[in-house]
């Protein structure tokens, strides 16, 4: 299982991290050996939203190849949702599953993957992502290989449901116990 989760300026920090730490977790806790990833970028270095730098494994290459592909969102997603060349990247993504984080399904739709889909995001861009698909205000919507989560924290909530996806409820439950979320 090759993840890309895709990393860019400006995005906001806990949806790139609330989804990334369970799902590594699948292969640092050793409940998969075959669990990998890389953080992949336009650029040399990102700037999260708050000022948290990150340093991607891959930059500017196509996203294909990956078995799943992770966008997080942030306020300046409703900009790149215009920006040609950046949408076209993350159009080159071919995987298995895609995922978005909050406003990340703005990214997805404009990439075309929300084409005739059922989706969700911050409840503050219900009326933007309509512009792509069929809005549904719900934590996370799944429909085919495409799962959306809503806003900031839904992406902790995203990244565990897909650990049950990929292995199972049980594997779920010891990774929420270790990171101690409640919820």
């Amino acid at each position: 299982m090759d993840i890309a989760f895709v990393a860019y300026d400006g995005m906001t920090a806990l949806d790139f991290v609330g989804i990334y730490d369970p799902l590594t977790r699948l292969d640092t806790m050793g409940f998969r050996d075959d669990v990998s990833w890389d953080v992949c970028a336009r650029t040399e270095r990102v700037t999260a939203n708050a000022g948290l730098e990150l340093v991607p494994d891959v930059v500017d290459e196509p996203l294909s190849g990956y078995d799943m592909f992770v966008v997080p969102g942030g306020f300046v997603a409703r900009e790149l949702a215009e920006d040609d060349g950046f949408t076209s990247w993350l159009a080159t993504a071919d995987s298995e599953w895609i995922a978005s984080v909050c406003t990340g399904s703005l990214l997805l739709g404009a990439a075309g993957f929300l084409d005739g889909k059922r989706a969700t995001t911050h409840p503050d861009a219900y009326s933007r992502l309509a512009d792509y698909c069929d809005v549904v205000e719900e934590r996370i919507v799944r429909d085919g290989r495409v799962v959306t989560a809503g806003g900031v924290t839904s992406g902790i909530d995203l990244g565990l449901w897909l650990c049950s996806e990929l292995a199972d409820e049980t594997t779920r439950e010891v990774i929420k116990g270790q990171m101690d979320y409640p919820y």
